[in-house]
């Protein structure tokens, strides 16, 4: 079940509401763990038992961990949770691409396990770890209540595509949390927002880069056909928008529906786009993980207060592993490794460098590398260990003018021609500039009362036109599914 999809928002949400907020404070974590296993089982059924079983993993090792605080049984039980916390992620996720790297490296011939990736693992896996990690540090309390721990893993809103939602943020909510209709209001708003995004952006860019993904095929088959230098951009930007209204919007919808729960889930997006460095692009783009891979990985190898050779072994391996996260492909690792050698460089000089050019000139720069990075990102999708990486780099020469390839055609014409007002509205919305205009308006006591009218009205059409969009589209999951 995904959240842009008819089953879910007209029938399991809506139930799922009255049943919270008809019974007592003491069940309401109990109507969230029952619905939100519903929620995981109507798309995983056996895998559901995975998750359960890695939550209670988690839970016990809590308890050892506090229990035998301060002693060597206590460090024992925290490495034990890591060991067994990743162990699903290593089966399900990387023991295929292992084996692919054995077979072809030492001519062996092992047998693949063919396993099905479940949804959200890479997700719960680190929220649970989180919680050992800072119980075993002093930084979260034991949770001694392992329906509240199971709740917080299973915690539907954000259980299968983040944000990553760290004990430490929610510990008190899970125990107690307040409702409001504020809260409500506000939260229903922003999932009406992501959810937009989703299906009236992200979706309908998706559908541009099928066009070109098509187009291109059709090359192979077809002489007559060209692929232009002008082509192969649009898709960069429309893949580029595609993926940031996808997952953003996404994580809109799970910071609402949290609101209208009780719960206060950190940002995960903060317009990574105006970005005027490939540093700040990354502290404004998948916040959740970023923190995440600071915190409990470059921190602990020492971050930059180390000899500047261990300095740059840190930031390598954070990217390395950033990468092999999003999928066991060479592809990802070879996105998340080229990241890490532009940070690298900005950390070195670039970034004084940065600092000083106009702004324009620094985000050309971004938008640029950010662009390229999502032509290697997309070929992860691929097939094989390796992922699309000769495709990639086939783009990517394209894009330079190195393809022998036309700079416009009449096919990209008519694409552009077709395309082009969502283009602007992705663009535009990708950007604060309805924010800024909205709170300028509300500077004044006339202009806020017109937002507060305008803000209901506006969520129920774009309500309706998504209604619209599901009833008659075809079945979109988010792409994060995939990782």
């Amino acid at each position: 079940m995904v959240f842009s999809s008819i089953p879910f928002l007209y029938y399991f949400l809506p139930i799922v509401l009255c049943i919270y907020f008809i019974v007592p404070s003491k069940l309401k974590n109990i109507v969230l763990l029952l619905s939100s296993l519903l929620f995981y089982y109507w798309g995983e059924k056996v895998y559901t038992i995975v998750m359960i079983a890695m939550a209670l993993s988690g839970y016990i090792h809590g308890l050892f961990i506090d229990r035998y605080r301060g002693t060597k049984k206590s460090k024992i039980a925290l490495i034990s949770s890591i060991i067994i916390g990743l162990s699903g992620l290593l089966v399900f996720k990387y023991a295929d691409f292992a084996i692919t790297n054995v077979n072809s490296l030492f001519g062996a011939n092992i047998g693949l396990l063919n396993l099905v990736l479940p949804i959200g693992i890479s997700f719960y896996t680190f929220q649970i770890l989180s919680y050992t990690i800072d119980l075993y540090n002093g930084k979260a309390e034991l949770q001694k209540n392992p329906l509240n721990f199971m709740t917080y893993v299973v915690l539907f809103p954000q259980l299968i595509a983040g944000p990553i939602v760290r004990y430490v943020d929610v510990q008190r909510e899970l125990n107690s949390r307040k409702h409001s209709i504020e809260m409500v209001s506000y939260g229903a708003m922003r999932f009406v927002i992501g959810l937009s995004k989703k299906v009236l952006i992200a979706d309908r860019m998706s559908e541009f880069c099928n066009v070109f993904r098509n187009q291109s095929q059709a090359v192979a088959f077809n002489s007559s056909i060209e692929v232009s230098v002008l082509f192969v951009w649009l898709y960069a930007i429309a893949y580029g928008l595609f993926i940031f209204f996808d997952f953003s919007g996404y994580s809109d919808m799970a910071i609402g529906l949290g609101k209208i729960f009780g719960f206060n889930f950190l940002e995960n997006f903060n317009y990574p786009y105006i970005s005027k460095s490939i540093t700040e692009f990354w502290r404004r783009w998948h916040i959740s993980l970023g923190s995440w891979f600071r915190d409990y990985i470059y921190i602990p190898l020492g971050g930059n207060r180390v000899a500047k050779w261990k300095w740059f072994r840190n930031i390598f391996v954070v990217w390395a592993l950033t990468g092999f996260w999003h999928g066991a492909k060479w592809a990802f690792i070879a996105w998340g490794l080229m990241f890490g050698i532009i940070l690298m460089i900005e950390k070195l000089f670039l970034g004084k460098w940065l600092e000083k050019l106009p702004s324009i000139f620094s985000r050309i720069y971004v938008i640029f590398f950010i662009l390229i990075s999502w032509i290697i990102f997309d070929a992860g999708m691929g097939a094989g260990i390796t992922g699309n990486l000769t495709i990639a780099f086939e783009r990517i020469k394209m894009m330079l003018g190195f393809g022998n390839i036309p700079f416009i055609t009449a096919d990209t014409i008519y694409y552009l021609r077709s395309y082009l007002v969502m283009f602007i509205i992705a663009i535009i919305a990708s950007t604060p500039l309805a924010k800024i205009l909205v709170n300028r308006i509300k500077e004044n006591n006339i202009g806020r009362k017109i937002i507060n009218v305008l803000t209901p009205i506006t969520c129920g059409v774009l309500l309706i036109l998504v209604t619209a969009f599901l009833v008659d589209g075809s079945f979109s999951p988010f792409i994060y599914f995939s990782f």
